[in-house]
């Protein structure tokens, strides 16, 4: 198979889909794999590297999805690659439909099959390339979120650890899958309080009994959530639910009860955001203030550390990469459950049901494009 790798042109996005040794393994496999020039410079790999490891250079955008039969990405096509994508082209990149409208309305017209990473599920219904930069961006929100506490960057001026005689920050983590694990142990790390909140009880007991002393844990609902935001320093939103959009557990009312200066992260933003105010932002320009409260709302956080993500995130889609270049996506959909279940958009027709319900469009069962 002919295999594309295009730079990503998203503000800020200096990942790129595989590093040098993943472009290896699929030249092992017998496929051919052309890179965009300067595509890896962001992640620290340069266009010697991939050559090196058996990747061809081309030097245009165009040029890459012009001649792939599968483009492997990091984030959604943006609108000035909505013309290179071609019909019957496999497209395998993090898409995020449920939150984006006019990117559906163009992939279904470009023909193509759009294989979203965020929806390729297991059996024990875990995301497995969904996971990784759930991880990184779960450890950056507490991150960004301290930094933006501080006052000249318009915070509270708490620090999140507190000091000996002073309280630490009051951190709330909405969600207790991968992201809010992941916040949780790096703000209980660094001496925060945190609670945690979530709407399964299982997931309660189990975090429960895995967090360190200064972590609670909180059933979710709406009088429990304005409750916990009244004292809240900071609030990370980590909700997910797969494919579909966000649901808003924070309304723009309820940032009235909050103290002027605390700061939200919203990590669900990719999927429309669980704060009602919240709006995507970029790594230029991050946060916006509603009603006193810092929003902090970039919509490709792990961008920001991108030797580190591209690296996770290789680990975690290449075997998956290999399977459609081996077998062409019909054969490798067919054969592989969590394979299929990333299917998004195929040839003009949605066939994810969460896509589907978002905007009101026609859902096709994916099993009629497998035969």
């Amino acid at each position: 198979m002919i295999i594309g790798l295009p730079k990503e042109i998203k503000n800020n996005e200096n990942r790129v889909a595989l590093t040098p040794a993943g472009v290896n393994e699929l030249v092992k496999h017998g496929h051919t794999v052309y890179v965009q020039s300067t595509a890896g410079e962001g992640s620290g790999f340069s266009d010697e590297d991939y050559v090196n490891f058996g990747a061809t250079i081309l030097p245009t955008i165009e040029e890459v999805y012009g001649i792939a039969e599968m483009i492997v990405k990091v984030k959604e096509p943006i609108e000035p690659e909505y013309k290179l994508i071609k019909k019957d082209q496999l497209v395998f990149t993090y898409f995020h439909f449920a939150s984006h409208e006019p990117l559906t309305l163009a992939m279904m017209e470009s023909g193509s099959v759009c294989l979203a990473y965020e929806t390729v599920e297991k059996a024990d219904r875990s995301l497995p390339l969904l996971v990784p930069m759930s991880e990184v961006a779960g450890r950056m929100s507490v991150q960004e979120g301290a930094k933006y506490l501080e006052k000249p960057m318009g915070g509270l001026g708490v620090l999140l650890g507190g000091v000996p005689g002073v309280r630490p920050a009051e951190v709330v983590v909405l969600g207790g899958g991968i992201v809010g694990t992941n916040a949780a142990k790096m703000a209980a790390g660094m001496g925060a309080h945190v609670t945690m909140m979530d709407i399964s009880l299982p997931r309660l007991r189990e975090l429960d009994d895995i967090m360190l002393a200064n972590v609670d844990t909180v059933y979710s609902n709406a009088y429990n959530i304005q409750e916990a935001i009244k004292t809240a320093d900071l609030v990370i939103g980590a909700v997910l639910i797969p494919g579909a959009k966000a649901p808003h557990l924070i309304t723009k009312d309820m940032l009235k009860s909050m103290k002027p200066g605390a700061v939200l992260v919203d990590v669900a933003v990719d999927q429309g955001g669980c704060f009602e105010t919240t709006k995507p932002t970029t790594h230029q320009d991050p946060v916006y203030v509603v009603d006193g409260v810092l929003h902090y709302t970039v919509a490709n956080m792990p961008g920001a550390v991108p030797y580190t993500s591209t690296l996770a995130l290789t680990n975690a889609t290449l075997p998956y990469a290999i399977q459609l270049a081996n077998k062409g996506w019909k054969k490798a959909c067919r054969e592989n459950e969590e394979l299929k279940l990333g299917l998004n958009v195929i040839e003009g027709k949605v066939c994810y049901e969460g896509v589907a319900a978002a905007f009101g469009l026609d859902y096709h069962n994916v099993d009629s494009f497998l035969v």
